[in-house]
């Protein structure tokens, strides 16, 4: 196995943190970028010229375009894109303000745009190339309380689904990873924002706040070893689910979406006209 090149955005904690870690660990070379290099400091230490600390705010799209200019000069190629940056707006649809919305999309879904479509014209290049974006069951189902992240995932998936089909043949593989819960720390206050809260969803709110602090969550130490073998597959998917809860989850919500458009089926093809 040749050693991989990786550009990873949000390596500062949690997922991104991990999986840097694990490519370095093993000997692959990382450009790893956060909003804030101090977060990363450690890396040079242990690593040293295999690790590339880069600063980047993915909402700046000049600094997307620099950092990833920068990983290919420093390292002569790059084999693995993970988009893993992003955080949620806690609040209903009614609560959520368009400008807090904004914001969110601006990270979740341009900002993932942005680092693509820099590195693009990089792995056509080289006719090779593999780009990961994290997204979340979320992204397959939606929840009350968390809509507008949700809403962000689903652009998300339609993102790289699309990606898929026109990079192909260009021999650029695209996979989705849809994590569950894990005990990282995206509930923290650098990965969450909250909107201000209405009266009348206090009992909602209430009630999905207290069955996820119920949910059983995963080891985020345990998915450096998937993930690795996800970018060593000759025929990686397109959707890869990170834990054991997902799929039986999707697979309900899938049956459930079926059995409704089957039963106005009747009136769906009455609606296609003669």
């Amino acid at each position: 196995m040749n050693n991989k090149i990786w550009f990873i955005t949000g390596t500062s904690r949690g997922f991104g943190r991990i999986w840097a870690e694990a490519a370095l660990e093993r000997g692959d070379k990382v450009a790893a970028t956060a909003r804030d290099l101090a977060s990363i400091a450690d890396f040079k230490d242990r690593f040293g010229d295999a690790v590339l600390p880069l600063e980047l705010d993915v909402t700046d799209a000049e600094q997307v375009k620099q950092a990833v200019q920068q990983a290919h000069a420093y390292f002569g190629r790059l084999d693995v894109v993970l988009n893993n940056a992003g955080y949620s707006l806690v609040g209903t649809i009614e609560e959520g303000s368009e400008e807090d919305v904004r914001a969110m999309f601006d990270t979740n879904y341009f900002g993932t745009l942005r680092v693509i479509q820099a590195a693009l014209p990089f792995l056509r290049q080289q006719g090779s190339g593999h780009i990961l974006g994290v997204s979340s069951t979320v992204g397959l189902t939606a929840f009350p309380v968390i809509g507008s992240y949700c809403a962000s995932k689903w652009a998300f998936e339609a993102l790289h689904e699309s990606l898929a089909q026109e990079v192909g043949a260009f021999g650029i593989r695209v996979t989705l990873i849809e994590p569950g819960a894990y005990a990282t720390e995206f509930g923290s206050p650098q990965s969450l924002k909250h909107a201000p809260e209405l009266e009348v969803y206090i009992a909602l709110r209430q009630q999905v706040f207290g069955w996820l602090s119920t949910a059983k969550r995963g080891n985020p130490q345990a998915t450096a070893k998937a993930l690795l073998e996800l970018v060593d597959a000759q025929n990686p998917p397109l959707r890869f689910i990170l834990g054991n809860e997902g799929l039986p989850m999707i697979r309900g919500v899938y049956a459930e979406r079926i059995a409704g458009w089957e039963a106005w089926e009747a009136v769906s093809s009455a609606a296609q006209g003669d």
